[in-house]
């Protein structure tokens, strides 16, 4: 007996506090509380509720009035943009873009591209400039920009700024897939492009800024639009097999659709000149991108355009020559710049 005893006394010591957590619960249920203790512990009870009912009430409220605030915050900015019809967008990291000036002092109204990035477009270039073909792959790229020009014409006839649009969404393609092709293959083959990747992903955004005048003087039907999309998906995707076969053909087929494009221009500024199409000023874009004087007309804008398509057809022709000669384009230098 006193063996069991002496090694109860051991396990309560070894097990303590358990042991004295669990007889004190136990004590403190079977314990019957007195009046006076039960009612202070429903009182506190009851106080600890409201108290934390009032929490909730007061965290509620005042995340109703932070979202209340927010909104209208967010309804004052969207009215300040309204307003100034701008848009300032806020960033984590504190980027913010430099506040860019015309050299009148007024602010530079484009984010597409900057002062820096404009020009005086070379006017006195070759306009009557053509590659005489010579090979099989050649008379294979004349005829086929002369297969697409016959059904361009007879879609679009005499409506020059809809065939000029359709026209830059397909000539500002064969720049971007020809620099993109190059760049990759300049990161496979770990070596320099000679500069081309820049000069074709330069000609590609000359086209695009084509584009944007473009539009500017032409609103494109819903048709006409529809006709861009189809154009595009299957254009890209040919030229991008084309090029991947045979730069040299790819670089060819693009010079004589430049050819086609100068002649094209020519056919727009005759009927300016005859006044069968307004000669109305000229779009703020074109005055800036070129600039232009500011009493700039349609006649500058497709003159500065039709300088731009001559250039491209030499640089293409170029790339094409030295392709043929069985070199790479990056033996021989770029033309950067030479819009």
């Amino acid at each position: 007996m006193n063996r069991v005893v002496l090694r109860s006394v051991v396990g309560g010591l070894v097990n303590g506090r358990s042991c004295n957590r669990y007889m004190s619960t136990a004590v403190a249920v079977a314990r019957p509380l007195e009046s006076s203790e039960f009612l202070s512990r429903q009182n506190g009870g009851v106080l600890g509720a409201v108290q934390w009912r009032s929490r909730m009430l007061m965290s509620t409220s005042s995340s109703s009035g932070q979202a209340t605030s927010l909104a209208e915050k967010e309804q004052e900015e969207k009215e300040s943009t309204n307003g100034n019809n701008s848009v300032d967008v806020s960033s984590y990291w504190g980027i913010q873009g430099p506040k860019i000036r015309r050299e009148d002092g007024t602010e530079w109204p484009w984010n597409c591209f900057k002062p820096w990035e404009t020009y005086e477009a070379d006017l006195s270039i070759d306009l009557s400039k053509h590659h005489v073909p010579k090979t099989f792959l050649d008379r294979v790229a004349f005829r086929t920009v002369k297969s697409l020009r016959v059904l361009s014409d007879l879609y679009f006839q005499q409506r020059h700024g809809c065939h000029a649009m359709m026209l830059e969404t397909v000539a500002a393609v064969p720049g971007m897939v020809g620099g993109m092709l190059l760049h990759l293959k300049s990161l496979r083959k770990f070596e320099h492009s000679g500069g081309w990747i820049k000069a074709l992903l330069e000609e590609a955004e000359n086209e695009r800024m084509h584009l944007m005048t473009v539009v500017e003087l032409v609103k494109p039907a819903w048709h006409e639009r529809l006709l861009v999309l189809a154009v595009q998906g299957v254009f890209f995707n040919a030229f991008f097999g084309l090029y991947l076969a045979s730069p040299k053909l790819a670089h060819r087929f693009v010079g004589y659709l430049e050819e086609e494009a100068v002649f094209s221009y020519t056919e727009y500024l005759k009927d300016i000149e005859n006044g069968k199409i307004e000669n109305v000023k000229a779009p703020e874009i074109a005055i800036d991108y070129w600039r232009l004087p500011k009493d700039a007309t349609l006649h500058d804008v497709i003159t500065v355009i039709r300088a731009d398509e001559a250039h491209h057809r030499d640089v293409n022709h170029f790339a094409s020559d030295i392709h043929f000669q069985g070199k790479q384009l990056r033996e021989a230098p770029a033309p950067l710049g030479y819009h």
